[in-house]
């Protein structure tokens, strides 16, 4: 933009319309190369030989004054205009400027200057700067077969019409910090610096297809008002950053190469994000990202952590990621979504769910646009890990084919109302026959560590442990969960935990706490079948030596009758003697025949029947004991097997 204040040059001295030309003297005389006269202007001419220095700063051009500068730079008349430094800041032009076949030795500079048309730049050479900082274009900007050795800088560029950069190379930094455009359409580009966007406002639509930035590039804030296309475009050596970008459609990045990281935080995403065959070697962050209409992010193969902390997703949607590490802390769903991921570990922790949201491993490697399978390289932990739950409101929460062998749940709302399909695996106790093989929470893993230690796996830095008194509600909830969903077998696990944790809560009562041992001790809380049928044949058993030895008599007694006549009818009173306790060697007493005896008492006493046995008083009372505990034990051990059948 031409200023008010008096140049830094020397002043044509030309007045149109009482204002003074803002244009450069021309070498000894006192106007500028437009106000000069025929004579004056043909003679400085004649004094230019190719590759001489262009200094014509603020001065009008038309599009004939520009080629006739041009003229006398050329070798022999054609060929490429050759020039050394040309400085054409503030420059104006009338209609439509085409600078083409000029090789430019040095910089070139088109800072400040106003176009009243359209600029066309095609087959030129910059070995130094190409600078349009601040320059006003009333038309397109077209730059085709253009290479610029130096820094291309649009930095603060007002272009009405659309930005078609077709340079092939910049040999430095590209800056174009604070532009405007209708459109953008850099394909094919390669910038060997820093490419910097901030701040940049396209109306339009943006095409970046097929650049490399070398170094890098900068996208903060940039407002891009449709579609954003980034289908093979390479960012080597650092980050490549679209922090606070506002994209009002799609942005595409298919076959895209991301050497160091990509951050989109803060930023503002209209639509889809594609990254079908895109490879991002670091990571991916999209932190505080509010995606307004997007309905699907990927297919994207991270080998760091793709981050969603903070993002906001408005409308349903789908992500399909193959990462390392799935960070989704403090996420908020306005919608439904699914998350079909692969190799991932995965933080729900604080998570916001308003609609039903899906965790669900996929099998399969991802599909390209070509159909062919997409290479997931570095990437070899073939589980999706959950790894926290907590504080997320589980009624919307739904995991399917995940691992949650590590995954936190206290602090969890509504578990009780959490889904579980298909195979989702816990974690397991320590070998040993010390420990029943069943799915137990992280936490609880957590907890035992700090009493048996290099056993349980203890909690990793930065987590909390919790005492069984937490733990118990947690189970409690995780088993209605799988009882609401019909999977009682899938529930007996959590039940057991949960006793578990109230027989170790030293909060309870010790009289709870022993009831709990006991209950524990014969039947695992009722799960284990094993167990109370040990007890159960160990209790027979017993019952059984005890009968042998002690409860049978030493013999059947005998009816005694008794009688007396009176007349002619007879009365008899008939009385059975009292068992004798059996004498003599235990080893005389352990005879098949009393084993036989003994086990029907006992196995009639086991179905709540009286055996009709003659028993020796302590007979009578093994057989009342047994008739109490054995059946008992035999219930235990048919609700252990309901249990784990049950649907």
């Amino acid at each position: 933009m031409a200023g008010t204040d008096s140049p830094a040059w020397p002043q044509c001295v030309h007045l149109d319309a009482g204002e003074r030309c803002r244009g450069r003297r021309v070498g000894s005389y006192t106007a500028c190369l437009a106000h000069l006269d025929s004579g004056e202007r043909a003679a400085h001419l004649a004094t230019l030989t190719p590759g001489a220095d262009l200094d014509h700063r603020g001065t009008p051009f038309t599009q004939s004054l520009l080629d006739e500068l041009l003229a006398p730079l050329r070798d022999s008349g054609s060929g490429p205009a050759r020039v050394g430094e040309a400085s054409f800041d503030e420059v104006r032009f009338s209609g439509d400027a085409e600078l083409g076949e000029v090789e430019f030795g040095g910089h070139c500079s088109f800072s400040s200057a106003v176009f009243g048309a359209g600029m066309y730049v095609r087959e030129v050479r910059v070995g130094g700067d190409l600078r349009l900082g601040a320059a006003q274009v009333a038309g397109d900007v077209w730059l085709d077969d253009t290479v610029v050795d130096g820094d291309a800088w649009f930095y603060g560029a007002r272009i009405a019409g659309a930005l078609h950069f077709g340079v092939r190379v910049v040999g430095r930094s590209a800056v174009f910090k604070g532009m405007t455009c209708a459109n953008a359409y850099f394909t094919g580009a390669r910038v060997e610096g820093a490419a910097s966007f901030e701040g940049a406002v396209i109306d339009g639509e943006a095409a970046f297809d097929g650049v490399v930035f070398e170094d890098g590039a900068e996208f903060t804030g940039v407002r891009i008002g449709g579609r954003a296309c980034f289908d093979g475009a390479h960012f080597h050596r650092s980050r490549a950053c679209f922090d606070g970008a506002d994209v009002g459609g799609d942005m595409p990045f298919a076959g895209a190469h991301f050497a160091a990281e990509v951050t989109f935080e803060g930023a503002a995403i209209g639509g889809d994000l594609a990254f079908h065959g895109a490879r991002v070697n670091a990571g991916a962050v999209f932190r505080r990202t509010g995606f307004r209409r997007t309905a699907r992010i990927g297919p994207l193969v991270c080998t760091g952590t793709v981050d969603f902390s903070d993002a906001v997703f408005e409308t349903a949607v789908t992500v399909e990621a193959a990462a390392a590490e799935v960070c989704f802390r403090r996420t908020r769903w306005a919608s439904t979504a699914v998350l079909r991921l692969r190799y991932a570990g995965v933080d729900l922790s604080d998570a916001v769910l308003e609609f039903p949201v899906t965790v669900v491993r996929r099998l399969r490697p991802f599909v390209s646009q070509e159909g062919g399978l997409i290479a997931e390289p570095g990437l070899t932990d073939a589980r999706v890990r959950v790894t926290s739950v907590k504080g997320v409101d589980a009624a919307h929460l739904v995991l399917a084919d995940v691992d949650l062998t590590g995954c936190l749940f206290v602090e969890t709302v509504h578990l009780d109302q959490l889904r579980l399909e298909g195979r989702c695996v816990l974690s397991r106790p320590p070998d040993g026959l010390r420990w029943i093989r069943r799915r137990t929470l992280a936490e609880e893993h957590h907890w035992r560590a700090t009493r048996y230690s290099g056993l349980w796996t203890p909690a990793p830095p930065g987590v909390e442990t919790h005492e069984p008194a937490v733990l118990a509600p947690v189970y409690r909830q995780l088993r209605k969960a799988l009882e609401d969903s019909r999977n009682e077998p899938g529930a007996a696990d959590f039940y057991y935990g949960e006793m578990e944790m109230r027989r170790h809560d030293a909060v309870a009562s010790r009289s709870e706490r022993r009831l709990l041992r006991l209950y524990w001790a014969l039947s695992g809380y009722g799960l284990r079948a094993s167990r109370a049928l040990a007890w159960l044949v160990l209790a027979m058993t017993a019952t059984v030596l005890a009968m042998m030895l002690w409860g049978l008599p030493q013999s059947d007694p005998d009816p005694v009758s008794v009688g007396t006549k009176d007349g002619h009818r007879v009365t008899l009173t008939t009385k059975k003697p009292t068992p004798v306790n059996p004498r003599g060697p235990y080893t005389r007493r352990l005879s098949t025949a009393r084993f036989e005896k003994s086990l029907r008492v006992v196995i009639n006493s086991v179905i709540f029947r009286a055996s009709g046995q003659d028993l020796t008083t302590t007979g009578t009372y093994v057989e009342m004991t047994a008739r109490l505990v054995e059946p008992a034990l035999l219930g235990l051990a048919v609700l252990a097997v309901r249990s784990r059948v049950k649907r």
